[in-house]
C-alpha cells in the first residue's frame, strides 16, 4: 500500500478529542514518505526562481509522493506523552492544517493573528509562538531559507540543526542562542513542512527565553515533541 494512503477521517468525537488536546495512536505513513494528489515526487519548480536548491544537504527532508487526502483527515496523531496540555492551533486560512501542540504546564496560550496561530507565555520570561504560514517552497528550500533568515535577523546567532522524523513530513529541530537585550537568549524551533490538497504550509513552533532560565529545558521537551495534524 502506498505511503500516506491511509488516513483517519475525523468524526465528531475525534474533533472533540482534538479540541481537548488529546492525541490518539499514530496511524502514520510508512517508510517516511508523504503523498499528494497529481504529479511526481516533489522537487523544486523550475518556474519559481526562489526554488533554487540548497548547495548542501538539508537535514530532515523527506521525499513526498502524490496522493489525495480525504477531508478532515488525521494525517498524524502521536501517542500522548503525559507532558503538558494539548492545545489546538489554527489560522483563518480554511485550507491550512489544524494542529494540536503541547503547551507546557503553567503556561498560557492565546490565539494570534494572521499566520500566528498561538502566542505562548510561561514563567522565567519564557515565550513562544506557533505559526502556520502558506509557502510556495518545497521543504529543502523552505528550511534553508528559514535558517538563512534566522542568521540574518538574530545578532551573533549560533544554531544547531537536526532532522526530526515525523509521520513522513519533512521536519527539523533548531536549537541555539543569540545576543539579545540585555543578555544572551536561548531558543528552540520545530519547523515542519505540511501540504494539503490545495497548498503547502510551513508550521513553526518557537520557544525562547533568557539563557539559563530554569524552565527552558522542560518547556523545550513539551513544545518540540510531535503534534497531531488534521488536514481540512
Amino acid at each position: 500500500m502506498p505511503a500516506r494512503s491511509r488516513y483517519a477521517v475525523v468524526g465528531l468525537a475525534s474533533l472533540l478529542w482534538l479540541s481537548a488536546g488529546v492525541a490518539v495512536g499514530c496511524e502514520k505513513t510508512t517508510g517516511g514518505t508523504a503523498a499528494r494528489l497529481g504529479g511526481t515526487a516533489s522537487s523544486p519548480s523550475p518556474a519559481a526562481p526562489t526554488q533554487s536548491p540548497p548547495t548542501e544537504p538539508v537535514p530532515g527532508v523527506e521525499i513526498t509522493l502524490p496522493e489525495h487526502i480525504p477531508p478532515n483527515a488525521f494525517a498524524c496523531f502521536p501517542e500522548p506523552t503525559g507532558i503538558g496540555i494539548g492545545t489546538v492551533a489554527q489560522v483563518a486560512d480554511l485550507a491550512a492544517p489544524r494542529i494540536t501542540v503541547t503547551v507546557p504546564d503553567g503556561w498560557t496560550s492565546e490565539p494570534g493573528q494572521g499566520d500566528v496561530a498561538l502566542n505562548l507565555n510561561g514563567p522565567d520570561d519564557l515565550t513562544g509562538a506557533v505559526t502556520i504560514a502558506a509557502t510556495t517552497l518545497d521543504p529543502a528550500v523552505a528550511f534553508a531559507e528559514y535558517a538563512a533568515k534566522l542568521r540574518r535577523s538574530k545578532p551573533d546567532v549560533k544554531v544547531d540543526i537536526a532532522g526530526a522524523k515525523f509521520c513522513g513530513y519533512s521536519s527539523q529541530q533548531l536549537t541555539g542562542a543569540f545576543r539579545g537585550p540585555p543578555n544572551t537568549i536561548d531558543f528552540a524551533d520545530r519547523i515542519t513542512h505540511i501540504w494539503t490538497n490545495t497548498n503547502k504550509y510551513l508550521v513553526t513552533i518557537h520557544l525562547e527565553g533568557p539563557a539559563g532560565a530554569a524552565g527552558f529545558d522542560a518547556a523545550k521537551t513539551a513544545l518540540m515533541q510531535d503534534f497531531a495534524v488534521v488536514i481540512p
